[in-house]
This record gives structure tokens, sequence and C-alpha cells, in this order.
């Protein structure tokens, strides 16, 4: 391989009390209003939207990379706590473009659930606590839900070449969901 074209090895500095990226070249953030049409209760979630004034539901952090073959994607993923009626915050979820494309995300902070799905309608779900990591197998969508009262915190990985499909979830959803009970997170 010529050198020059070489990718060139570098450092990036996390602030991992406040979950966050420093100087990144990409945040994405999703308001509540961002999420309409992901959560089962419309209504709780556009009283939500008026009166705590659309807040934010989560953010990622990343430093975008070439999407050549060899190169890892990484992110930080921050997921605030609330609820949308009995539903706990979550993320919109996303199979990859590449279907064959894993994912690893290392909880750093809070506590949740990884709900993840097949296109067949199987579905699991992984508890997410600080030093727990989950694997999101290829050909599984997956979304994370926060079941605390902190931000749900992960680094994420994943190969750069994967590419989001947020479509298929937005039409079909999930066949679970993960509510308030009782006794704590319930799958339903």
């Amino acid at each position: 391989m010529n050198a020059d074209h070489l990718f060139r090895p570098f450092a990036k500095e996390f602030d991992l009390e406040r979950g966050e990226m420093l100087d990144p070249e990409s945040r994405i953030a999703r308001t509540a209003s961002d999420m309409r049409g992901y959560y089962a209760d419309g209504p709780a979630l556009e009283r939500l939207i008026r009166e705590a004034g659309d807040p934010l539901h989560y953010e990622v952090f990343e430093t975008p990379l070439p999407e050549a073959e060899g190169n890892l994607m990484f992110c930080i993923s921050k997921l605030q706590p609330g609820l949308v009626g009995d539903e706990y915050f979550m993320t919109k979820g996303h199979y990859h473009q590449v279907s064959g494309a894993a994912e690893i995300y290392l909880c750093l902070r809070g506590e949740g659930l990884m709900l993840m799905k097949t296109a067949s309608g199987e579905c699991v779900a992984e508890p997410m606590r600080r030093g727990r990591l989950v694997y999101v197998a290829p050909h599984w969508a997956h979304r994370s839900i926060n079941a605390g009262e902190e931000p749900l915190i992960s680094l994420c990985l994943y190969p750069a070449g994967a590419g989001h499909n947020y479509g298929d979830i937005e039409r079909e959803g999930f066949p679970r969901r993960v509510v308030r009970s009782g006794s704590g997170p319930t799958l339903v």
C-alpha cells in the first residue's frame, strides 16, 4: 500500500463523568419531537413535548472515519432518563445497512436494556449496567432503553462501513416494549 493512502492513528479525549466525547466532529441530538411514532402512547409524547419543552432524549458523539475496510467507528451514546406514559425513554433503534455488521456497546454509566430483534420477529433484551458489554450480533436491529434515574451512557464500536438503516424500524417497530411496572422494568 502506498504510504500516501495510510490513515493516520489518532486519539480522542472523553469526559466519562458527563458521558461525552470532547471535541466530537459530529453530534446527533434527538428530542421528544424526533421520537414521534416510536412510542405506544402518542398522546403522552405530545403532552411531554408541550409541557416539558421538547426535552432531549439522546445524543450521539462521534468522529466519522473513512468507510474503508478495516476501520472501526466509535461513538458515545448518551440516553436521558424519563418516561413517555409508562414506557422508558429509548433510542430510535436501527439495523445496519451492511446487515452482516455487528456492534458492541460497553455501558459506562446508568442502567437499562438493549432491545434487539431480527427481521423475522425474534426479540431479546440484555441488561445494560456499568461495566457490562452487550454484543449485538449481525442481522439484529437494536435500541437502547434507559430504565434508570441517570443518563445511560455507552461506548459503541462497529465497522466504519456498516451504515445505519433507521427506515425499517420506523416502519415495522419492535415487537416488544419496555414499560415501568411495580416490579421494575417489564418487557411487554
